[in-house]
């Protein structure tokens, strides 16, 4: 838990010099660390990625405004996963519901086989505003090959994210 501190501490740092005026903002970049798959203790793995957001473009919907998403994370056992798709925001104040969902492609490296290299990553985050610019957030996902494969085992991950608007 501490090394996923310090890992945030360092984004905190490398991106809070970045000065942004008083416009509006049209892009978000998110840095997170955590634990790949961490319900199973054979195959968890830490995690790093980045994601990003374009809030210049949304999809009027039922659900709200949905934002384009693209990202990555690799774990250090090498496995990868590159994704798109979309999420929309729920604000209460200064705290922030996102769920998203973002098919991607993935490979195992030397980490845990999903069976399929088309992976759906389900994922729901909660965030707090800790300046006009920048927010620190917690999220869980659970990436699934929807029976795509022979095997669906799934993995379960958590992270630690630092979000900053641009």
């Amino acid at each position: 838990m501490q090394f996923y501190l310090k890992i945030l501490v360092v984004f905190i740092f490398l991106f809070s010099s970045v000065n942004a005026d008083d416009k509006n903002f049209d892009n978000k970049w998110s840095l997170y660390t955590g634990t790949f798959d961490f319900s199973d203790e054979g195959a968890k793995s830490t995690l790093f990625g980045a994601q990003y957001i374009n809030l210049n473009s949304h999809h009027d919907s039922f659900l709200g405004k949905l934002y384009p998403v693209t990202g990555f994370f690799f774990t250090v056992d090498n496995a990868k996963y590159i994704y798109k798709g979309f999420q929309t925001t729920y604000h209460m104040n200064s705290f922030n519901i996102t769920p998203s969902f973002t098919p991607g492609l993935y490979d195992k490296g030397d980490g845990k086989d999903l069976r399929h290299v088309i992976e759906f990553k389900t994922e729901i985050q909660i965030s707090y505003d800790i300046s006009r610019k920048s927010e620190i957030a917690f999220s869980y996902n659970h990436i699934s090959n929807a029976n795509l494969g022979d095997n669906n085992p799934g993995a379960n991950s958590y992270m630690f994210n630092y979000i900053k608007k641009f």
